[in-house]
């Protein structure tokens, strides 16, 4: 480019020769600038004794996925990276936390019953609330399901230690995989004073939520996490981690279901899906298998729509019924006539979490006002 501008006049050239200069002299000061921590050299290991002691335990999913393609970023699988390799692939964790590890994935295979896996974490996370050598948790899991799981934490597990859930959306060897900088900033969450006695907490994009509120809302984008009508609590930047807002419903160590007392299993309860002409025999068929609780996924805000009749026929039988409100936001009332009813209102859980909360609840209580408390209060 010089050699092409020689005819320009000597004043352009000389110019343009030191705004070149000018630029190359202060650009490794414009990099410095941005404060992030250089990479340890392989082989030292970075001084322990002042930072926080994390655990890192492994429940899968895509971050722990592989593909021999890097663009292969839907269809992956084995080998399933354990937690060990992700610590060894990061050294840069060694700036922020001791971390030790844990792999609690059920065996590759293995598909059984969600809950009680569930069940035997909690148990796990509870015996590490009181271990004095753990600061915090994170806790990676796959992303389909990961609100459900970090929500039944946030109720049964009493700590005031920071938890953290972090997966992906994309694995581990994809292009661009968001899964390294998310584990990363899921330690730096877990090993944060100010994450304390927020409750189980969600880490993923950079953002911050709480596992009561968060939910995910498209299938693979990286941005899919939101809290729809309450927004983060707060986000890992890359200087901080900041908090802005608190959680205010009950939870962790102010639960009522700590993990010690739940009786295996857990009461039955299902979930279904309002929707224009939906069969009434649907709840018939729920009832008939020995659920104790349904909730519906109501039309509008949380209407039972055409399973009103069958829910009144369900409810003498002693069934106790929630209503949720399947536009994903805004709170179910407590209406004259829904209180008439004797349906629960759900208040702006998703209904899968409003079945997490129900079959909690159900240990403690058949009576409908008991359970109006406590969908008021978590």
């Amino acid at each position: 480019m010089i050699a092409r501008c020689s005819a320009w006049p000597h004043r352009s050239r000389a110019l343009l020769l030191a705004a070149l200069g000018l630029l190359v002299a202060t650009w490794p000061t414009a990099l410095a600038a941005q404060e992030i921590p250089d990479r340890l050299p392989p082989g030292i290991e970075a001084p322990h004794g002042d930072l926080p002691q994390v655990r890192l335990i492994s429940l899968g999913g895509t971050i722990s996925g592989t593909a021999k393609e890097r663009l292969n970023v839907t269809n992956y699988g084995a080998p399933r990276l354990a937690p060990a390799d992700w610590v060894a692939a990061l050294p840069e964790l060694a700036l922020i936390a001791h971390v030790t590890t844990e792999d609690l994935r059920p065996p590759e295979g293995e598909n059984g019953a969600a809950v009680p896996h569930w069940m035997k974490v909690a148990r796990r996370l509870q015996e590490l609330a009181s271990d004095d050598g753990v600061d915090g948790v994170v806790v990676t899991h796959g992303t389909n399901v990961m609100a459900e799981i970090a929500y039944f934490m946030h109720l049964t597990v009493a700590t005031s230690k920071p938890v953290v859930f972090v997966g992906a959306q994309r694995p581990w060897t994809g292009l661009s995989g968001d899964g390294p900088l998310n584990l990363v900033n899921a330690v730096r969450v877990a090993a944060s004073p100010e994450a304390a006695g927020k409750g189980v907490l969600h880490a993923m994009n950079q953002n911050v939520h709480s596992a009561r509120d968060v939910t995910k809302t498209s299938a693979y984008r990286v941005d899919t996490f939101e809290s729809i009508d309450l927004g983060m609590l707060g986000m890992a930047d890359p200087d901080i981690v900041k908090f802005f807002t608190e959680p205010t419903r009950r939870h962790t160590t102010s639960s009522e279901f700590n993990i010690a007392t739940l009786p295996d299993p857990l009461p039955a309860a299902e979930v279904l899906y309002a929707y224009s002409d939906a069969p009434g025999y649907l709840v018939d068929t729920l009832v008939e298998h020995g659920v104790r609780g349904i909730v519906i996924d109501g039309v509008g805000a949380g209407s039972l729509g055409s399973f009103a009749t069958a829910v009144a026929a369900a409810q003498a039988k002693g069934i106790l019924v929630v209503a949720t409100a399947r536009t994903h936001g805004g709170r179910v009332q407590d209406t004259p006539r829904r209180h008439e009813s004797g349906v629960i209102p759900g208040d702006n859980l998703p209904p899968e979490k409003a079945k997490i909360l129900l079959q909690l609840a159900l240990t403690k209580t058949n009576d409908p006002d008991e359970l109006r408390r406590i969908f008021n209060e978590y």
